[in-house]
């Protein structure tokens, strides 16, 4: 259970229904023959027109866009490196490391983040302060959200090394033998600089229109 409501999507401009080009042609004044077509090439003519339009129609180019064009978009790029630079919790290591479990490769055990806050929920909400009660169903709770996180992250990363994986019947016996001989144990890296690249790695798929945020 999560009590959080993400903002990403807002910044990500998430897909409204029905994309009606007439709205943006009425508002400028423009023709309906106008080109470039807001229908055919929406980058071109948000490259034109994006400071000209209000909010609330510059959105309808989600439905026919991906975030990762409206990159190509500068005021658009810069806008999302704004907020990522503000460092919002979304962006931030606790929350976006449950958000993208698969592209977390730290050690810590996901899950405990989602355990205390069944636990917090328990004894601030429900039951209305039967403590009683409320201690043996808030640990249990957090234990249950420990391990339902857990299994999910499992899922994910599993999924991602299968698509990864690749056949070692494409390498040769002799690359493999190199490249044995060739190979120096990594330096293990801290905890906090694997948190640092991760954060960075987030804030840098997010302004290029690289995050999922559609599964929130």
């Amino acid at each position: 259970m999560s009590h959080r409501h993400s903002t990403l999507n807002s910044y990500c401009d998430m897909a409204l229904e029905i994309f009606d080009k007439s709205l943006m042609l009425k508002y400028l004044g423009l023709p309906g023959d106008y080109s470039p077509a807001p229908e055919v090439d929406p980058i071109g003519f948000l490259n034109r027109h994006l400071f000209q339009l209000p909010p609330n129609i510059v959105r309808h180019f989600s439905i026919i866009t991906t975030p990762k064009q409206r990159t190509l978009l500068v005021p658009i790029r810069n806008r999302r490196f704004q907020y990522a630079n503000s460092s919002p919790p979304e962006l931030r290591i606790v929350v976006a490391r449950n958000s993208w479990p698969e592209l977390w490769q730290g050690r810590e055990r996901s899950g405990i983040e989602e355990g205390k806050e069944e636990r917090l929920w328990a004894k601030n909400e429900f039951l209305e302060g039967a403590q009683q009660h409320v201690g043996k169903l808030g640990s249990l709770l957090g234990d249950y959200e420990e391990e339902r996180e857990s299994g999910r992250v499992r899922n994910l990363r599993r999924g991602r090394e299968q698509d990864d994986f690749v056949s070692e019947e494409e390498d040769s016996d002799d690359e493999e033998n190199e490249n044995e001989n060739n190979i120096q144990p990594p330096e293990q890296e801290t905890d906090e600089q694997m948190k640092t690249l991760f954060e960075r790695r987030i804030r840098e798929r997010f302004i290029y229109g690289l995050l999922d945020v559609g599964r929130k």
